[in-house]
């Protein structure tokens, strides 16, 4: 009942997006996806990330199958692009043959499977292109933030950040400083990070096959609600990042060319007018949302795992830092936003009680003060950075507190070993002859 629930809410939303998009004269999510059908994908990676997700369900034989279908569906696809002299100038020239097994094993469920198998199969084929879903939602979303939110908010935020240092220019210059091998890098980790969620949830998925079944919690969940209510804080709080408001990329449009050489100038923060063009996507920072889960996710996992969602989320912090995606302040909100949702979907599954309750309001008690004080009181601020910066952090690191703490009581308590009682030892015989 609650996949199909889960089913439904999410069709009704993605045909909810399309009309949106299509009054803008734009194909919306289901049109951008039906389209990777046949022309070339905008990102054949995620598309075999969604394959791998959906392969959670398969035995191992099932899998090399599939992925061998997927590649030579897509070597037919090239074969046929460059016969008809067909240059892939927008995307990936592969990707589509991953799409076209999802999809199969989509109709292999409804008519080849029956009970429990089926209901498996069309799990695993959901949380596939529901990670496609996710990611022309998104685009989806973006677009209607920049046509709905001519006024941003950029200069609040901006004057708010002082009081954590300006760290966007900070770490702005370390990348300038660090040349194209260390952009490249981040640019790789920044872009690839549903990447990196997947390694963590197929880790997290690895038992699927076997056990039959899907356990009650797991990254994809957190992801995917993050996803969908991140955008919408969007719409309450326009901002378009530093590198445009304060930077070269905002053209005209900018304050003026100040990033990331010259900290913004600490005057009365007023809304200012951006293009039709430009997501309103910085706060919070649904990058540094999500790389806060990948690291939560990836604590129970093994040495390389855990190492690996660290440098990930170090890695993401500096890049929408660096390239100037983000203010200091989008960081502490999204670490606050992530962690709240994180204890509603935990308490979820638990069962709501007393301390799951207690965190979640006070996680999103916490959030909402921070978005009041970067627009209500971004000039005190900029005025006392020593004291208000720490606090920003203290805040900030009191939900982490908090969520950790509770999760730990949370955690199930090993039963103690029993130890084996004592046996009585049996009398030994009197021996033959013996003196009584």
């Amino acid at each position: 009942m609650l996949w199909a629930t889960a089913g439904v809410v999410t069709l009704a939303f993605l045909i909810t997006l399309e009309i949106a998009a299509r009054r803008y004269g734009l194909p919306g999510p289901i049109t951008t996806q039906a389209q990777e059908v046949i022309l070339p994908p905008k990102s054949g990676f995620l598309l075999y990330a969604s394959l791998a997700l959906m392969m959670v369900v398969l035995t191992w034989r099932q899998r090399l199958i599939a992925v061998g279908v997927a590649i030579g569906i897509d070597v037919v696809f090239f074969l046929v692009r460059w016969a008809v002299h067909v240059k892939v100038t927008d995307g990936h020239p592969f990707g589509n043959g991953a799409l076209w097994v999802v999809l199969g094993y989509a109709v292999i469920a409804v008519t080849r499977r029956t009970g429990q198998e089926r209901v498996l199969l069309l799990k695993g084929v959901g949380l596939g292109l529901l990670l496609v879903a996710g990611r022309k939602t998104g685009d989806t979303w973006l677009l209607i933030t920049s046509k709905t939110r001519p006024a941003v908010l950029d200069q609040y935020v901006a004057t708010a950040d002082h009081a954590l240092g300006n760290p966007s220019w900070q770490v702005g210059r370390l990348v300038s400083a660090s040349g194209p091998i260390g952009a490249h890098v981040l640019d790789y980790v920044y872009t690839q990070l549903p990447m990196a969620a997947v390694i963590v949830a197929m880790y997290q998925l690895r038992n699927v096959a076997a056990e039959r079944r899907f356990p009650s919690h797991h990254l994809v969940r957190t992801f995917l609600v993050i996803g969908l209510l991140g955008p919408g804080i969007y719409m309450l709080f326009p901002v378009v990042g530093p590198v445009f408001a304060y930077g070269a990329d905002g053209g005209h449009w900018a304050v003026a060319n100040l990033w990331p050489d010259t900290p913004s100038p600490l005057t009365t923060p007023h809304r200012m007018p951006f293009d039709e063009i430009t997501p309103r996507n910085c706060m919070p920072s649904l990058h540094t949302a999500w790389a806060t889960a990948i690291f939560i996710h990836s604590r129970k996992g093994p040495r390389i795992l855990r190492f690996a969602g660290t440098f990930w989320l170090i890695a993401t912090l500096g890049a929408t830092l660096g390239f100037g995606y983000h203010y200091g302040a989008d960081l502490v909100a999204g670490v606050v936003f992530t962690v709240t949702i994180e204890a509603g979907l935990r308490s979820l599954e638990r069962g709501w009680d007393r301390s799951g309750i207690w965190l979640v309001t006070y996680g999103a008690a916490v959030f909402a003060a921070l978005l009041v004080s970067y627009r209500y009181l971004p000039a005190e601020m900029a005025e006392h950075p020593w004291v208000f910066g720490p606090l920003l952090i203290l805040a900030m690191a009191s939900v982490v507190h908090a969520y950790v703490r509770t999760t730990k009581l949370w955690e199930p308590k090993a039963a103690p070993a029993r130890q084996p009682e004592p046996q009585p030892q049996p009398r030994p015989e009197p021996e033959l002859g013996a003196v009584p």
